[in-house]
């Protein structure tokens, strides 16, 4: 076994040692919730790109569309020689758009928890860009305090696409986006996609296709533990549970147990009731006032906003002031 193999090895054995953590903790409490970064491993990520093709599922394409009429405008904005740094870049597929347009761009930053997949996508971009400085960093943005030191200097751009942003809790919207103001600087911004709120039926829809790719991506995170935590869910026992609460504008997904019914996960016994529920994660949905109010509170403003035609979804340059 070669030294990459090793270190892959126990990078995965690290990732299931958290994992085993949080379910156990999060299994342990009331209300039961499991963070939702747990849903992509590789199958749940597969079954995401099928959630972003879905006919009801408008948030991809949508912000897509912005951007391919937004990018030439951002690069105006954020002029010349900037670094642009990418909060959880996944494939980087987003971020694309704004290398096409951003030509004279110092570097670019891709940031994400998955080493194996931050490596396949920067040498990808450098194979696609050989004139880009492309510098991945490995770790959680939302704890992140410093970048590489090639990128000191240049204007810091942020990107924060995918309305990633409606997966935290205020407090913890807040706390990103004061962090990510400091790790940006004084001449920094920050590119952010936010869901809209609007008819709660269409956003119903797009958390309960019909096809139930969705519902399959939800129970993953028990076909998940059973293969990896030793666990025995029994995924016909669950159903997948998706609602827009008003009052909060949210999104909440949940698994709920269908029958009383007991599970061991890692050596550990627990108890479902009837009807009892698994949190999986928020969606929060925002107005304008929504928007404005969350950069206020993290000393940006609004410089421009870009929507689709049908008001659903934003594409936000905050500056820092």
């Amino acid at each position: 076994m070669n030294v990459s193999a090793l270190a892959i090895e126990g990078l995965e054995a690290v990732d299931r040692g958290e994992f085993e953590d949080a379910v156990l903790s999060g299994l342990s409490r009331h209300p039961r919730a499991i963070p939702a970064r747990f849903l992509y491993d590789e199958r749940g990520s597969e079954l995401f790109d099928q959630i972003c093709e879905l006919p009801e599922y408008y948030l991809t394409r949508t912000e897509t569309g912005i951007l391919e009429a937004c990018a030439p405008e951002i690069a105006a904005i954020a002029g010349p020689g900037c670094a642009l740094i990418e909060y959880g870049s996944g494939s980087s597929v987003k971020s694309r758009l704004l290398l096409d347009a951003m030509v004279d761009l110092s570097a670019y930053v891709p940031i994400d928890v998955s080493r194996r997949h931050l490596d396949a996508t920067a040498t990808a971009l450098r194979r696609d860009y050989p004139d880009l400085e492309v510098r991945p960093v490995c770790a959680d943005y939302m704890g992140l305090s410093e970048l590489p030191g090639e990128v000191n200097g240049a204007r810091r751009l942020g990107f924060f696409p995918g309305s990633t942003i409606g997966n935290l809790t205020p407090g913890e919207s807040t706390a990103f986006l004061r962090r990510a103001r400091t790790l940006l600087g004084e001449r920094g911004a920050l590119v952010l996609g936010v869901d809209l709120k609007k008819d709660p039926r269409r956003l119903h829809d797009a958390y309960n296709d019909s096809a139930g790719v969705t519902a399959q991506f939800s129970l993953n995170l028990l076909r998940r533990m059973n293969r990896e935590l030793g666990a025995d869910f029994d995924l016909a026992g669950f159903a997948h549970d998706a609602f827009y609460n008003a009052v909060e504008g949210r999104i909440e997904i949940y698994l709920r147990s269908l029958s009383p019914q007991v599970a061991t996960v890692a050596g550990r016994r627990f108890s479902f009731s009837a009807g009892e529920r698994i949190h999986t994660e928020w969606s929060y949905k925002f107005d304008s006032a929504g928007i404005e109010a969350l950069a206020d509170s993290a000393g940006f403003v609004i410089a421009r906003t870009w929507t689709d035609p049908a008001n659903l979804f934003a594409v936000t340059y905050l500056d820092a002031t």
